[in-house]
């Protein structure tokens, strides 16, 4: 008997039910073109969990997301939610350290005709570091000593970078391609910190004899993202390097919109693209949902990994397939504003969806 999977939906804010709404769309199509059983279960978050219930992430949220096999989750308005709010100032920041989702693999690849090649994966630690809603078991990492003053509290784990950096290598032999690893750090300056994150990437290394190591300043290979792409693999870093290295990357594939991202621990994973909730175009039907339909592919890659089930990994390489076909035809009638076309969100989608029904 073929297995039902259950997904979550969390549409969270600004544009985030309209790219969320194309992921389900685009996944329900793919699913039927390959025999896979898909039931979604809505759950509130964000602005639509606080005017009913008065916080953004709501227990029922967190006990329905618990009993699912992934989870779909729309951007959030991070640190904009009133300070009455009992998840203030992060749900995403709560979901990942609370369900363990301790990496965050952002593939960037070219998709768009004439763009130069490029393709390579961020593998960033998801759980500690510079962000104050995650380095604490309970409390909040940042502390005003007085009016004037700030501190922000780092927290780096030899547990955490052992588990990022095996991540990182696994990936690296899993791509049919370079096979190198590149961890990037401060530890000229940050000499505790990111050096027990550069130890931690050496020691994983060991096991993986077949990949290549390097290293590399995180300043110098924001430069190196920029001037040359392609050289790069599988890139390790910490929390905030990642983060801010996945968006200089997407600026060279065509933006954000292009931007996946798969959270992911032992026991769950959750599907969310890189871009925020861009309320300034919220609701007027021109946002991309090509990254938050990508990011949904990688979680059933990783439902596959944990289930062996072929179904999901048809049902991702036909989406796979559907959205760079689309993509690199360069038809302005197909692409969204954003990559200097005039689709809406809705007629890319019913594009990608009639590519998927296609003989």
């Amino acid at each position: 008997m073929t297995r039902e999977y259950k997904i979550a939906i969390l549409n969270g804010d600004g544009i985030g039910p309209e790219v969320v709404d194309s992921a389900k769309r685009v996944l329900t199509a793919a699913a039927e073109d390959n025999s896979l059983a898909i039931t979604f279960l809505d759950f509130p978050i964000g602005w639509q969990a606080y005017r009913k219930f008065g916080r953004t992430l709501p227990p029922d949220t967190l006990a329905g997301m618990s009993e699912c096999d992934g989870w779909i989750l729309g951007p959030l308005e991070a640190g904009s939610y009133p300070k009455d709010d009992k998840d203030y100032p992060m749900a995403s920041g709560k979901i990942r350290k609370g369900f363990d989702l301790f990496a965050n693999i952002r593939p960037v690849k070219s998709f768009l005709k004439g763009s130069k090649k490029i393709d390579f994966v961020i593998v960033r630690e998801n759980t500690e570091d510079f962000y104050p809603d995650r380095n604490l078991f309970k409390g909040y990492g940042e502390f005003w000593p007085d009016e004037d003053t700030v501190l922000s509290l780092r927290v780096v784990t030899r547990r955490a970078c052992k588990r990022i950096s095996e991540t990182a290598f696994s990936l690296a032999r899993s791509r049919a391609s370079k096979r190198l690893v590149t961890a990037v750090h401060k530890s000229n300056v940050l000499i505790e910190g990111d050096g027990l994150f550069l130890e931690e990437v050496r020691k994983a290394s060991k096991a993986f004899p077949d990949i290549i190591l390097n290293d590399g300043l995180v300043d110098s290979v924001g430069m190196q993202l920029v001037l040359s792409p392609e050289k790069f693999d599988v890139l390790v870093t910490t929390n905030l390097f990642g983060d801010i290295l996945s968006d200089v990357a997407a600026a060279e594939v065509g933006g954000l919109g292009l931007a996946p991202s798969l959270n992911s621990g032992e026991k769950y994973a959750m599907a969310q693209a890189v871009h925020g909730s861009a309320p300034d175009i919220a609701g007027k039907g021109i946002a991309n949902p090509v990254a938050e339909i990508l990011s949904t592919s990688m979680l059933l890659e990783w439902l596959h990994s944990r289930n062996g089930d072929e179904s999901l990994k048809r049902c991702a390489s036909t989406i796979d397939n559907a959205v760079t076909k689309i993509l690199a035809s360069g038809e302005k009638e197909l692409l969204t504003t954003d990559l200097g076309g005039n689709a809406s969100t809705g007629q890319f989608t019913s594009e990608i969806v009639r590519e998927i029904a296609a003989p």
